[in-house]
C-alpha cells in the first residue's frame, strides 16, 4: 500500500467525520457567518454526534486495541457531551472559560500523541481555537470568540478531509521533499 494514501479504519473514519461535523457546526456558530446561528445552536449535534457517536468510536477503536484513536475519540466525546448538556447551565463567563481551557489541554495531549499529519493539524487548530474561545470568555470579547470559531472550522474541515480522504482513497500526508541539496532519494 502507498504511505501516502491510506484507507484507514472504520472506527477512525466515522470518528473523524463525526468530529468534523461537530467542529463545523460549533465552529460556525460562533462566527455569526450564518445569520441567526450561534454555537448554542451546535448543542444537539454536539450532544449526539460529538458527544455519544465519538464516545462509542473510541471505544470500537479500544476494542481493536488502538488506545491512542480510542483515548482520542471517548475524552473528546466525553467532552463534547458535558459541552452540550452544560450550554443552557447559568455558569460565569470564567467558568465557561477554564471549561475551555481544560478542554485545550486535552486536544494538546492529543496534538502531540497522535502520528499523522491531519490529525495532528486537526487536534492543533483545536487547541488554538480552544484557547481563543476560552480568552474570550474571560475577556467577554466577542471578537475574539469570533477567531476562535474560524479557527474550530478550519479544525473542522481538517478532520472532514482526513474521514473523507480515507474512504476515498486520496492523500492523506504531504510529500517530504529533500534535506537539502545534493540530497537524493534511492529508490
Amino acid at each position: 500500500m502507498d504511505n501516502d494514501v491510506s484507507a484507514g479504519s472504520t472506527t477512525t473514519i466515522v470518528g473523524r467525520l463525526a468530529l468534523g461535523i461537530t467542529l463545523l457546526a460549533f465552529g460556525l456558530g460562533y462566527t455569526d457567518v450564518i445569520d441567526g446561528v450561534s454555537a448554542a445552536d451546535a448543542v444537539s449535534i454536539a450532544q449526539y454526534v460529538g458527544g455519544v457517536a465519538l464516545f462509542v468510536a473510541g471505544l470500537m477503536a479500544f476494542r481493536d486495541r488502538d488506545t491512542v484513536t480510542g483515548t482520542a475519540f471517548s475524552a473528546l466525546g466525553a467532552l463534547w457531551f458535558t459541552w452540550a448538556v452544560s450550554v443552557d447551565d447559568q455558569v460565569s463567563a470564567n467558568a465557561a472559560g477554564l471549561f475551555l481551557l481544560l478542554f485545550a489541554l486535552v486536544a494538546l495531549s492529543l496534538a502531540l500523541a497522535v502520528g499523522d499529519q491531519l490529525a495532528k493539524g486537526t487536534y492543533g487548530l483545536f487547541v488554538v481555537a480552544l484557547v481563543l474561545l476560552a480568552i474570550a470568555n474571560f475577556a467577554e470579547n466577542d471578537g475574539l470568540a469570533k477567531v476562535g470559531g474560524w479557527f474550530a472550522v478550519a479544525a473542522g474541515a481538517v478532520a472532514w478531509y482526513a474521514a473523507t480522504a480515507m474512504l476515498a482513497h486520496w492523500p492523506t500526508v504531504l510529500p517530504r521533499r529533500a534535506a537539502g541539496r545534493g540530497v537524493t532519494a534511492t529508490g
